[in-house]
Parts: structure tokens; C-alpha cells; sequence
């Protein structure tokens, strides 16, 4: 498990460098403290308060992709449902302190979700 990584996956860079195209600043990986938690959005806008994740489908236990091994079930299971249960306690404290959260799934098209980004930065 040492070789997966936390960041720079490849739906992340995909997704920095189209949104660094249209112009976007922002900073990876920042770390957010709330009530004595380290948060670390894949993408964060810090003048907007503005958290973006990327969700790996198999990690974050997706309702479309997501599924469970079929060898190490007592291993993996309470594994995946806590990195769910992680990720709801996140986004509560994130939007407790005031900022903006949007979560995708990594299956997302990167202009669906560079067009999400637009309209919460851009509203029209």
C-alpha cells in the first residue's frame, strides 16, 4: 500500500492542468487545520474557501465503481468504510469553518467537472 499515492494521481493532474488553462490559481494539496484536524483538499481555492476532492472510486467505496475484494473482506471492509466515514467528518468541518466543498468521483468527465468548478467560482 506504500506505492498508492495521496496525491498528484492522475485524474488530479488531468484536472490542475485544465482548470490552469482557463486561468484558474490555486494551491494542491493545501492543509487546512479545523478543530485540531489536518484537512488536505486535492484542490484548494483559498480566496474563495473553496475545497475540491477527487475521489478514487474503489477507495472512496463509489455507488457506481465502487466494490469490495473478494479476498480480505475483514480487512478491507471496515478499510473502506472508514475512508467513506473519513470523508463525510471532512467535508462537516470543512463547511463548519466556512468553506466551500465539492467532491467528484475520479469516473467524471474532466470538463463536467471543470464546468462544476466554473460555475461555483464564476456564478453567473
Amino acid at each position: 500500500m506504500a506505492a498508492i499515492r495521496r496525491r498528484d494521481t492522475k485524474p488530479e493532474v488531468s484536472l490542475r492542468s485544465a482548470l490552469h488553462r482557463r486561468g484558474y490559481r490555486f494551491r494542491k494539496d493545501f492543509a487546512i487545520r479545523v478543530d485540531g484536524k489536518l484537512i488536505r483538499p486535492d484542490i484548494a481555492f483559498t480566496k474563495h474557501r473553496f475545497a475540491v476532492f477527487i475521489d478514487g472510486c474503489f477507495w472512496h467505496s463509489c455507488p457506481e465503481h465502487g466494490r469490495q475484494p473478494s479476498v480480505n473482506g475483514a480487512y478491507w471492509s471496515p478499510k473502506l468504510e472508514g475512508n467513506a466515514r473519513r470523508d463525510r467528518d471532512q467535508t462537516a468541518a470543512l463547511q463548519s469553518a466556512g468553506w466551500n466543498v465539492v467532491r467528484f468521483w475520479g469516473h467524471e468527465t474532466e470538463d463536467t467537472v471543470v464546468a462544476a468548478i466554473e460555475a461555483i467560482l464564476r456564478p453567473s
